[in-house]
């Protein structure tokens, strides 16, 4: 399903998705539920520090689904290593996604955390 103007707008203001990515060694689809954040008009997907199955899976095949707004959408990961954007994302005034900076330092978040973009096609 594209994802025009309006359709993205709605999916920004949603915050809980079920993200479905394909295991790394058996291939088979991997469904979670996780939190997704729109800032500078993009769609990222982070966690607390620490290994997650997500991003191994991601790492090994950057396919991903998005299970959002009673429907299903095709899209791609990118892992964000841009240690600027990764600092601004985590020093951001909005509440949900300050909550991190409860769950660890904030140089240990920049660093650490696990994060993507949600790539539409």
């Amino acid at each position: 399903m594209p994802i025009d103007s309006t359709l993205r707008a709605e999916l920004a203001a949603i915050r809980t998705i079920d993200m479905t990515t394909f295991g790394r060694t058996s291939g088979l689809p991997r469904r979670v539920e996780i939190w997704w954040f729109h800032t500078e008009d993009r769609f990222i997907v982070t966690g607390t520090p620490g290994p997650r199955h997500w991003l191994a899976n991601l790492r090994a095949d950057p396919r991903l689904i998005v299970h959002a707004n009673g429907a299903t959408f095709e899209a791609q990961a990118v892992e964000i290593t841009d240690q600027a954007f990764r600092e601004r994302f985590f020093r951001t005034a909005d509440p949900e996604i300050s909550w991190y900076s409860t769950q660890a330092e904030l140089d240990v978040l920049v660093t650490q955390a696990p994060m993507i973009e949600v790539l539409f096609p």
